[in-house]
């Protein structure tokens, strides 16, 4: 992060139950696989990668999450076993949320109405072909420990339902992210 400026990203964050499940398999990593870094930030999926505006712009961006137009619905996403991104020097696991038209339609409407009012910031291309994702192990997690781990994962099972009922805003502090706003959608 460059000096005069703040972190940003959009996120769905489930129930403080499932967070405490997500939590559980970003420990096991922790403990028996040697990667910690998921256990910095809380169980979320991503609508909006992580952006940096300057701190002169912090109130127009809060200004244009408030005013998004989102026609949405709240909706349920299922969480459905493990998936991974197989990157030879960077791999990921997560849980799956299973993809469904409410969470597409939602993620496209953030992104597209994100380039009309930021088009000097880029939109990455994970982020136009976007697949949801809970990471519970990334950036430290060693290739080869990674094939270990990703033999046991590949086949464990995990479900869980939550309610979407709005999505936030989040803010990197220097320290942690802190939700900062939140859209809550229509009921």
């Amino acid at each position: 992060m460059s000096p005069g400026e703040n972190l940003y990203f959009i996120a769905l964050i489930p129930s403080e139950e499932i967070c405490n499940e997500i939590t559980t398999f970003k420990q096991d990593f922790s403990n028996r696989f040697s990667s910690y870094a998921a256990l910095k930030v809380m169980p979320h999926i991503t609508l909006k990668a992580p952006f940096m505006l300057p701190y002169s712009k912090h109130l127009k961006l809060l200004e244009w999450f408030q005013k998004l137009y989102v026609q949405r619905n709240p909706f349920q996403i299922e969480l459905r076993d493990f998936g991974a991104f197989h990157n030879i020097h960077s791999p990921v696991v997560f849980v799956n949320p299973v993809m469904n038209l409410p969470l597409y339609a939602l993620q496209k409407e953030i992104i597209r109405s994100f380039r009309i009012a930021y088009p000097q910031i880029g939109v990455l291309d994970i982020e136009l072909k976007f697949k949801p994702h809970m990471t519970i192990a990334y950036r430290d997690l060693d290739p080869e420990i990674f094939i270990k781990a990703w033999e046991e994962y590949k086949v464990k099972k995990y479900q869980a339902v939550f309610e979407v009922k709005g999505f936030h805003l989040l803010q990197h502090d220097r320290k942690r992210w802190n939700i900062i706003e939140t859209y809550f959608l229509d009921i």
